[in-house]
C-alpha cells in the first residue's frame, strides 16, 4: 500500500476532533532528527484550551492506522508542541519496495483532461529550425510526455510534412505525428473569402494571399483582457494558414469523439472541453496571436480556451556563426564523441554499440540544456568543448553517466547473486490554469531533479564502497544499500522516460 503524507495529516487532524488542520509536516533538517509531524502548541492552545492534549487523543494518534497512513513511533509535547515521529525504518521499507507506486501518476478523480498540443515552429523544415524554435519542439515534447503519464488526453499539431523533419525528430527522440492526409478547408476559406476587407487593398498584399481578415472587433471582445497584444488588428490569409486552422479544428472534433489514450470521453463533452496550447518561441508569439483570433472568427465552435506557452530566446557563446537546429546536433555530437574517446582513451567511433551511446549523450546533453531552464526565460549556451563533461554537475551527459554508473553495479550485483554470496541474506524492501492568455509550466522540473538526484548518488557512490566485500556480516548492509540504489535507478529511469531518453547500460 502506498504511503502518503496528505493521507497521514488526514488521519492526525482527524484524531485531535473537530476543527480546522492543525498539523504539518515537518521539513527542516535539523527538527527532522527528532520529529517527521509537529502540531504547534498554540494550535493546541486554539484547539483544548490551556489544557495538555488529553491523553486519549494522544494514545490514539500513536495507534493510527488506515490506507496511506505511515506507521507511527512516538508522540509526546515538547515545547514547540506535540511532536511525532515515524517508524522510520518501516516507511523506508515500504517506499523502497515499492517504489514504481511513487513514480507513478495518482489516477485523475475527476473527467479525463483533454489538450491539443501545438507546436507551430514544425511547420517547417530542420535546414530552417532555429534554435529559439527546437528549443519550443523539446518543450512540447516534454510536456506531451508529462501530461500522457498523468493520464490527459493530449493531441499534437500539426502532423510534420516535411520529408526531412521525421528523421530529425528521431534522431532527437521527439515523439511526433508525421504526414497525414490534410484535412479540407473549403469551410473555413468560404467564411475568410466572407470577412475578407474590401477589394481595394488586394494591390498591397503579398502574393499567394487570400486577403486581409479584421480582427480589430474580435480583439476588443476577447483578446484584450486576456493578454493580447494591442496593436493586433488583422491577418492575412493564406492557403498554409488555413490547413493549419482546419489540422487544428479536426484535432478537436476528432478528440470530441474519443481520445488518443483511449480513455472513455463524456458523450456531451466539446469543443469548449478542450485547452488549446500553443507551445512558440518568442519570435512566433505575435503571428500565433493573430492565428488564435483568426480561428475564433472563422470557426464558431472554436474552443474558448487557448493559452500560450512563450519559450524565451538563446543566446550562443562559443560558436563562429549562428547555428541551425542540425548543426547544432551535429557539434554537441561531434564533441561528445571526442570527450568519450579522449576519456577512455582509444578510437570508439569505429564500434556501433559505443556510437549509438554517442547518440544518446548527444540527445541527452542538447534536452538537458534545453529544458533546465524555465521555458520563459532567456537561456544561455556555451558551446565550448569544455561543457561537455561527465563530471560536469548540471550537464545531461552527467546524468546518463550515472544511470549508466548504477546499471553496472546491479549487473555486478546480479553476477554475485549467481555465485551465491547473497544466499543467506534476508530480503527488505503539469500547466496550472491561469486567467489571461500565457500558462506557465515547470518543463524544467524534471531536468533539475534528475541532476540533483544525480548529484547525490554520484556523492552517495564515490564516498560508500557499495558493494564491499563478500563478508557473511555485511551481507544485510550490502543489501540495504543495492535496495536504495534500486530505488534511485527507477526514479531515474521514469524521469528519463519523460525525456525521451532511453537509460544506458554501460558508457
Amino acid at each position: 500500500m502506498r504511503l502518503g503524507v496528505e493521507e497521514t495529516l488526514g488521519a492526525l487532524n482527524s484524531a485531535l476532533g473537530p476543527g480546522g488542520p492543525v498539523w504539518f509536516k515537518e521539513t527542516h533538517a535539523r527538527h527532522l532528527r527528532a520529529r517527521d509531524f509537529l502540531a504547534p502548541r498554540r494550535a493546541l492552545q486554539a484547539r483544548f484550551g490551556d489544557d495538555q492534549v488529553p491523553e486519549g487523543v494522544v494514545h490514539a494518534i500513536v495507534g493510527l492506522q488506515g490506507p496511506g497512513v505511515a506507521p507511527v513511533l512516538c508522540c509526546a509535547p515538547t515545547p514547540a508542541g506535540l511532536a511525532l515521529q515515524l517508524q522510520r525504518s518501516a516507511v523506508f521499507e515500504r517506499v523502497l519496495c515499492s517504489v514504481a507506486a511513487y513514480a507513478a501518476p495518482a489516477a485523475p478523480t475527476g473527467p479525463t483532461p483533454r489538450v491539443v498540443l501545438h507546436c507551430p515552429a514544425l511547420r517547417g523544415s530542420p535546414s530552417t529550425l532555429r534554435l529559439s524554435q527546437l528549443r519550443a519542439v523539446l518543450v512540447a515534447d516534454h510536456l506531451a510526455r508529462i501530461l500522457q503519464a498523468h493520464r490527459v488526453s493530449v493531441r499534437r499539431v500539426p502532423a510534420v510534412r516535411d520529408p526531412h523533419m521525421p528523421t530529425f525528430l528521431r534522431q532527437l527522440r521527439v515523439d511526433w505525428p508525421e504526414v497525414s492526409e490534410k484535412p479540407s478547408t473549403e469551410a473555413l476559406r468560404n467564411r475568410a473569402i466572407a470577412e475578407l476587407s474590401p477589394a481595394r487593398e488586394a494591390g498591397a498584399l503579398p502574393p499567394g494571399t487570400l486577403g486581409r481578415v479584421c480582427l480589430k472587433e474580435l480583439m476588443e471582445e476577447r483578446g484584450r483582457t486576456a493578454g493580447y497584444d494591442p496593436s493586433v488588428d488583422s491577418c492575412l490569409v493564406t492557403e498554409d494558414l488555413l490547413s493549419l486552422l482546419a489540422e487544428l479544428q479536426e484535432a478537436v472534433q476528432a478528440g470530441a469523439e474519443g481520445s488518443s489514450l483511449g480513455l472513455a470521453v463524456a458523450p456531451d463533452a466539446g469543443a469548449d472541453s478542450y485547452v488549446v496550447l500553443h507551445v512558440v518561441s518568442c519570435e512566433e508569439e505575435f503571428q500565433q496571436q493573430k492565428l488564435d483570433l483568426l480561428w475564433w472568427k472563422l470557426d464558431h465552435q472554436a474552443p474558448l480556451t487557448q493559452k500560450h506557452l512563450v519559450c524565451g530566446p538563446v543566446k550562443v557563446t562559443g560558436a563562429p556563426s549562428i547555428l541551425t537546429a542540425p548543426e547544432y546536433y551535429e557539434l554537441r555530437h561531434a564533441q561528445v564523441c571526442k570527450v568519450s574517446s579522449l576519456k577512455h582513451g582509444k578510437d570508439l567511433e569505429q564500434d556501433p554499440a559505443w556510437m549509438e551511446i554517442f547518440r544518446v549523450l548527444s540527445v541527452a546533453t542538447i534536452k538537458f540544456e534545453m529544458l533546465s531552464t524555465a521555458p520563459p526565460s532567456q537561456l544561455l549556451l556555451a558551446l565550448a568543448d569544455s561543457s561537455i563533461s561527465t563530471k560536469g554537475s548540471k550537464s545531461g551527459t552527467f546524468v546518463m553517466y550515472n544511470c549508466a554508473r548504477l546499471a553496472t553495479l546491479f549487473e555486478g550485483y546480479t553476477c554475485s547473486v549467481e555465485q551465491d554470496l547473497l544466499r543467506q541474506t534476508a530480503a527488505l524492501t503539469l500547466p496550472c490554469p491561469t486567467p489571461g492568455l500565457h500558462v506557465a509550466a515547470r518543463t524544467e522540473t524534471v531536468c533539475k531533479f534528475l541532476v540533483q538526484l544525480s548529484m547525490d548518488f554520484s556523492s552517495y557512490y564515490n564516498r560508500v564502497h557499495i558493494l564491499g566485500e563478500p563478508r557473511p556480516h555485511l551481507f544485510g548492509q550490502m543489501f540495504a544499500r543495492l535496495q536504495l540504489l534500486r530505488a534511485v535507478r527507477e526514479v531515474l529511469h521514469t524521469g528519463l522516460a519523460m525525456l525521451g531518453l532511453p537509460p544506458l547500460s554501460h558508457i
